[in-house]
């Protein structure tokens, strides 16, 4: 099983870190680039967004399998 990496983020002004596998990084990465921002504004949309009973790591990678998700759906 990959190892998480961990690393900070600032979201409302205050630092928190988020602890992922890499290749969860590279798609953050690749979805930030793709929606011209920053992997910091990304992860303060998805926390603005997500489910309060849910923690800010997990509602990454749950937005992370959504985005590739609905790029791969198909119309029938």
């Amino acid at each position: 099983m990959p190892t998480e990496i961990k690393r900070s983020v600032s979201i409302a002004g205050h630092r928190t870190s988020i602890s992922l596998e890499r290749p969860f990084w590279d798609a953050l990465k690749e979805i930030a680039c793709s929606e011209d921002i920053s992997v910091n504004e990304l992860v303060r949309r998805i926390d603005e967004n997500r489910d309060s009973e849910g923690n800010l790591s997990g509602a990454v990678r749950v937005h992370v399998l959504a985005h590739f998700r609905n790029k791969a759906s198909c119309t029938t």
